[in-house]
C-alpha cells in the first residue's frame, strides 16, 4: 500500500472532504491522526477508516483548529502515537456569507481563525519534525471562491485566497528539506455546505459546470493524495483547481 508505515494528520476530518480524505488515505495504507471538533462525528470516520484498512492504526482528536495551542498538542500526540508526520492536510473550514455593507466582526474573525489562522498554526507545528525528517508533504484545501471571488463572499474568499499565498511561500521557505506544500481549490462539491444552497443557485451553478455535475468528496480526496504521493514528488507551491471545468481561466 501505497502509504504504508507513514502517517497524515487531517483536520475538519468530521465530515464532507475532511472525511473522503482519510478514508482515501486509510485505504492507501496510512495511519491517521483525525482531528475535529465533533467526537460523534469523528468516531464516524473513524470507523469508515477501519474498513478500508483493518488494520491499520487512527486515533480521534477533538480540538478547535483556531486554537493553537490545542493544534499543536495534537501534532505532539501524533508525533508520540506515530513516531514520525509525513502528511498535513488543512482541510478545516466555515463559511459565512455576508454583503460588506453588513459586515461582522466577530464574524470575519471567527473566519480568520478557522480557515486561515488555523492553517497557520499547523504548518508551524508540523515544519519542524518534517524538516528533521527532511521531507512530508502539507495540503491546504482552499476554494475556487479564492480564485474568482464571488458576490457576498469577501469574508470566505478572502481567507480561503489566504491559503495560495501561504502555500507558494512555504514551498519556496521549506523546500530545501525535501517538504512539499500545496493547495486544492474545490468548486461545487455535494457536502453539507453544498446542501444549504437555495436549488436555484445550484441549478445556476450546475448550468456553468462543463462536466454537468456536483463534485463529490472524493473527487478531491483523490488529488490531495496524488499530491502527497511520490508521484507528486516534483509538485510544490500549485493550487489544483478541482471543480469539473467551471473556471477556465
Amino acid at each position: 500500500m501505497e502509504f504504508s508505515g507513514r502517517t497524515a494528520l487531517i483536520t475538519g476530518a468530521s465530515r464532507g472532504i475532511g472525511r473522503a480524505i482519510a478514508i482515501e488515505f486509510a485505504a492507501s495504507g496510512a495511519d491517521l491522526a483525525l482531528l475535529g471538533r465533533d467526537e460523534a462525528a469523528l468516531s464516524h470516520t473513524l470507523a469508515a477508516c477501519k474498513d478500508a484498512h483493518p488494520t491499520g492504526k487512527a486515533e480521534i482528536v477533538v480540538a478547535d483548529v483556531a486554537d493553537e495551542k490545542a493544534v499543536h498538542r495534537a501534532v505532539e500526540g501524533a508525533l508520540e502515537s506515530f513516531g514520525r508526520l509525513d502528511f498535513a492536510i488543512a482541510n478545516a473550514g466555515q463559511a459565512i456569507d455576508r454583503l460588506i455593507l453588513r459586515l461582522r466582526s466577530s464574524e470575519l474573525e471567527r473566519l480568520l481563525n478557522v480557515n486561515l489562522k488555523s492553517a497557520f498554526h499547523l504548518s508551524a507545528a508540523v515544519a519542524k519534525p518534517m524538516l528533521r525528517q527532511r521531507g512530508g508533504s502539507i495540503v491546504f484545501i482552499s476554494s475556487i471562491v479564492g480564485l474568482t471571488g464571488n458576490a457576498g463572499q469577501s469574508m470566505y474568499a478572502a481567507t480561503k485566497a489566504g491559503l495560495l499565498g501561504l502555500a507558494k511561500s512555504l514551498a519556496k521557505e521549506l523546500g530545501s528539506r525535501g517538504v512539499r506544500v500545496n493547495a486544492v481549490a474545490p468548486g461545487f462539491i455535494e457536502t453539507a455546505m453544498t446542501e444549504a444552497m437555495p436549488e436555484s443557485a445550484k441549478t445556476q451553478y450546475l448550468g456553468s459546470i462543463p462536466l454537468g455535475r456536483m463534485g463529490k468528496p472524493e473527487d478531491v480526496a483523490g488529488v490531495v493524495r496524488f499530491l502527497c504521493s511520490d508521484a507528486a514528488s516534483y509538485i510544490t507551491g500549485q493550487t489544483i483547481v478541482v471543480d469539473g471545468g467551471l473556471v477556465t481561466s
